[in-house]
């Protein structure tokens, strides 16, 4: 589906824990089981083959890069005629119960839309959408007196909170026997789904999740700019090369008399240019943390006299970041860092309205000396999976397993106008080639529900702002050689709860956004590593190098 659609209202409640490629989360440690963690050649075995689709064609075809990553497709236009990929109605007559988190208005049971896609599915799936604030306190109630519903959406932002490496292989079903190999061919639009998302959802080399929205190359986000304003004056993307092209843009662009400042907060995007892994890494079979990592010393210590320089929009080193879109729109901060989610209709829709020639650009990864190779990590391919109940008979299980395939079907098909937008004339009409939801619709249809049980992969489309999807696409296309597997990528860990402290690091994490808005210095941080070290970070790098590294390796 649509990347942003998708992504606002849900992933990006998580903020960067839905980005984590490590997935790890903090729990129990029963000796039960080895708490989730995937091996190499195990999830080998239990992983679906993946199929590509071929059923709707885009206008910008993906393009593959290195560690097996691939961009999300792009459409300028929604599909004029939509195909159908799935024959027949899936279901058998079965009555089910899903729950879903809901960022908004809970629609009323057996409403139209609720209705119609019943009928077309051939079950009676009762939603029961629960509210997303509070879903991470509402799903451990369930779990704890054991009453799951039949389907549930369980987000890896929440991983923890519901206790997932427990949960995998006594509520949850095993659905390895059904989709392991070339099983999975039997639901082609789930056998399209990129097999980095099917990881998201393997715990203990056995696969239990189905994801939903998955990117094929997700990362973190991007350091933007204002692309309007910064070719008028004659600065292009290629231009810059290296940390110290920024601080060049820096000069060249701040004019605190004028309101204008080159930068907003850069540090999460630009950081990585200087090679920084999302946590660890290994040096010569051992274990070594970003923190330790010479590189960011060398990165806060540019970071910090950027702080210094008078580069950086005053308010944005007062932390104040609720505002930063108002004043990237306005021309107040010119170069900003940001999420996935940020580059979309809706941000040129904000950012027309403050200036028509408002244009939204990323520059390239770079490498901050200018000479090595740029590297960016791989995010996970998805935060958002969904579970069935261990409860179920193998016949309810492939009955829903064929519903899901019909939810996975690709953007623009029958069946994903269907889920995402209704019935035709009923909960929505045709606009210029586009559905748009009518008053019903709005109501009923238009609440996230369905896909977060199974959904098709993401694709870039930002209907009426046809540039938007030519630059983003063009972006990733420049940056799919750079991406890379991190250490420990998809591997599911499970760390004791005993070391939730030092794996949250959050003296360290606050003392870096002191240092990177220039209230303290270097040495403070090294300061911060050291105490975080001698107070619990030294026993869980030896927890991960012991427990995890040395018996079960990378990942990669």
């Amino acid at each position: 589906m649509n990347r942003r659609a998708f992504v606002n209202g849900a992933v990006a409640v998580a903020g960067a824990a839905a980005l984590s490629p490590l997935l790890s989360a903090c729990g129990s440690g029963s000796s039960r089981s080895k708490g989730g963690t995937n091996s190499k050649s195990g999830l080998r075995a239990a992983l679906p083959d993946y199929v590509p689709g071929q059923a709707v064609k885009p206008d910008i075809p993906s393009v593959h890069g290195a560690a097996g990553a691939f961009t999300d497709p792009g459409f300028l236009t929604y599909p004029a005629k939509q195909i159908p990929t799935v024959s027949g109605t899936p279901g058998k007559g079965g009555s089910y119960t899903a729950v879903t988190p809901l960022w908004g208005t809970i629609p009323p049971a057996g409403n139209s839309f609720y209705q119609a896609v019943n009928k077309a599915l051939g079950v009676n799936l009762t939603i029961k959408p629960a509210n997303g604030v509070s879903y991470d306190t509402i799903v451990p109630t369930m779990t704890a007196s054991k009453k799951l519903p039949d389907w549930i959406q369980l987000p890896t932002w929440w991983n923890a909170a519901f206790n997932m490496g427990e949960l995998a292989g006594t509520q949850l079903a095993d659905l390895t026997p059904y989709l392991a190999g070339g099983k999975i061919k039997k639901y082609p639009n789930l056998a399209a789904i990129p097999t980095f998302a099917w990881q998201v959802g393997a715990w203990e080399d056995k696969l239990y999740g189905i994801p939903c929205g998955a990117s094929g190359m997700s990362l973190a986000g991007h350091v933007f700019y204002r692309a309007d304003i910064l070719e008028s004056k004659g600065i292009t993307a290629d231009q810059v090369k290296s940390a110290d092209d920024y601080m060049s843009l820096g000069k060249e662009l701040t004019s605190a008399q004028a309101g204008v400042w080159a930068f907003g907060d850069v540090w999460t995007y630009l950081s990585l240019s200087w090679g920084l892994p999302p946590g660890w890494t290994v040096k010569s079979g051992k274990l070594v943390h970003a923190y330790e990592l010479p590189e960011f010393l060398e990165a806060l210590d540019w970071h910090y006299k950027l702080a210094k320089s008078g580069y950086v929009h005053p308010d944005a080193l007062a932390g104040n970041v609720n505002a930063g879109a108002t004043r990237f729109y306005a021309g107040k901060e010119l170069i900003q860092g940001g999420g996935t989610g940020a580059w979309n209709l809706s941000d040129h829709q904000s950012g027309t309205a403050a200036n028509k020639n408002y244009r939204r650009g990323a520059f390239n990864v770079i490498a901050a000396d200018g000479r090595s190779d740029p590297q960016i990590f791989l995010g996970a391919a998805t935060g958002v999976v969904s579970y069935l109940n261990a409860k179920l008979s193998p016949n309810q299980i492939e009955e829903l397993l064929a519903v899901a395939n019909y939810l996975a079907a690709p953007y623009g098909s029958t069946e994903y106008t269907m889920i995402t937008y209704g019935v035709e004339g009923v909960h929505h009409t045709m606009v210029n080639g586009m559905p748009s939801y009518t008053d019903e619709g709005k109501k009923y249809a238009q609440p996230t529900t369905y896909t977060f049980l199974a959904s098709a992969p993401q694709v870039i489309s930002n209907p009426g702002a046809e540039q938007v999807t030519k630059d983003y696409t063009s972006w990733f296309a420049r940056t799919a050689p750079h991406v890379y597997k991190p250490v420990f990528y998809g591997m599911n860990i499970t760390v004791p709860q005993r070391y939730a402290t030092a794996a949250a690091a959050k003296s360290v994490v606050d003392t870096v956004i002191e240092v990177t808005h220039g209230l303290k210095k270097v040495s403070d941080f090294q300061a911060a590593v050291s105490s975080w070290k001698s107070s619990g970070g030294d026993q869980l790098k030896n927890w991960y190098q012991t427990e995890v590294l040395d018996k079960y390796g990378t990942g990669q």
